[in-house]
């Protein structure tokens, strides 16, 4: 298993959780907070640059689930991570 396909098996997983909401757009919203909080830059900036070469989430048997590429690619411009400024 290469790197993307555990980060996708990882965003389905806390897609899976979010999904139980009763409100989709909170699970949404749940999904993407919990990337940015807990994925370091390097794992938000591997998935967001799969995503610019396969927008539809899949890659081969494995896959990202709807509501899990949902949140990622509402969300492209917060789950970037920052550059540091320079003083």
């Amino acid at each position: 298993m290469n790197n993307i396909e555990h980060l996708i098996r990882l965003a389905n997983r806390i897609g899976t959780f979010f999904e139980a909401m009763p409100d989709r757009a909170e699970g949404v919203e749940g999904i993407a907070n919990h990337i940015q909080k807990f994925w370091e830059p390097r794992m938000r900036t591997a998935m967001l640059k799969f995503l610019e070469t396969q927008p539809d989430g899949q890659l081969g048997e494995t896959g990202l689930s709807e509501i899990a590429l949902q949140a990622i690619s509402q969300n492209k411009e917060r789950l970037t991570p920052k550059m540091p400024t320079t003083v």
